[in-house]
């Protein structure tokens, strides 16, 4: 009688009818703690059962809808590795532009204070921090846990140039001035039929959704960054593909100035900034 032994080849081929093959080869590199070159390089090692269970229930759990990203623990940002939580939103690609943006209006040589509103796992707030290590950053949010996610994330990665605050948004920095003020808020409007579907089930709903037409969050920003801003200081905001002609016209309301919207990789608007006068 043929035993079934498992081997990553045989696993990740099971896999392939339930999950993407790029998810099933990162879940069963972390099964097994090895890098995913391992996999090619021992496609047909014989593998232990407790290692075979251990995957298949990662497995079990990435098909329902769990975060790979919470599965393992980490996600790759900028050049950082963080770890994330079910307290933190999983960092996305498309928010690499707005730390290319803002970098670009950061001087490397010169100090500067920058803010960063919602931080989450830390990730906009730790890459502008590594990549600009003259300027004072300060991250908030209002979510303790996630707080203590990025000050771990902060320790991780040797990076020593961000204090991490307590609050809504910008109310932990009244009376206090920035150079630049980034924010990746929620956008996405309350009742919105994808918040009940896919990864997002799993994700925090004060990082997903903020109002009717999900710009609450946004509006709130916008009319108390101004105060916050030094005069030629810039606001950056991520949002939603539809939300360009909006969130444009709430800068304009509130006095910016330069105020356009850049395009992510699929074309679709994205991060919206503007420049106080």
């Amino acid at each position: 009688m043929t035993v079934d032994v498992p081997t990553a080849a045989r696993l990740l081929a099971r896999a392939r009818d339930l999950i993407d093959p790029a998810d099933a080869a990162l879940l069963l590199a972390h099964a097994l703690g090895k890098p995913r070159s391992w996999l090619f390089a021992h496609a047909d090692d014989a593998l232990g059962e407790a290692e075979a269970m251990r995957f298949n229930g990662l497995l079990a759990r990435r098909a329902a809808g769990e975060p790979v990203a919470y599965l393992t623990g980490s996600r790759g940002f900028w050049t950082l590795e963080l770890t994330v939580t079910p307290a933190t939103l999983v960092p996305r690609p498309e928010t690499e532009l707005l730390v290319e943006l803002a970098l670009a209006r950061l001087p490397a040589v010169t100090p500067v204070r920058v803010a960063d509103l919602g931080t989450g796992s830390g990730a906009i707030a730790l890459a502008l921090a590594k990549e600009r290590p003259r300027a004072q950053v300060v991250a908030t949010d209002a979510s303790p846990e996630a707080l203590e996610v990025a000050r771990g994330n902060a320790v991780r990665n040797g990076i020593g140039n961000v204090a991490f605050r307590l609050g809504s948004w910008l109310a932990p920095l009244a009376g206090e001035c920035f150079d630049l003020i980034a924010s990746n808020p929620p956008y996405i409007a309350d009742g919105d039929p994808h918040l009940v579907q896919g990864d997002l089930r799993f994700e925090p709903p004060m990082a997903l959704s903020c109002g009717p037409d999900g710009l609450d969050a946004i509006r709130t920003i916008v009319r108390d960054a101004p105060a916050c801003l030094r005069p030629g200081g810039w606001l950056l905001l991520e949002h939603g593909w539809e939300q360009g002609d909006a969130v444009r016209a709430l800068l304009v309301e509130a006095g910016l100035v330069d105020v356009g919207t850049e395009r992510d990789l699929e074309h679709r608007d994205r991060i919206t900034l503007g420049r106080r006068p």
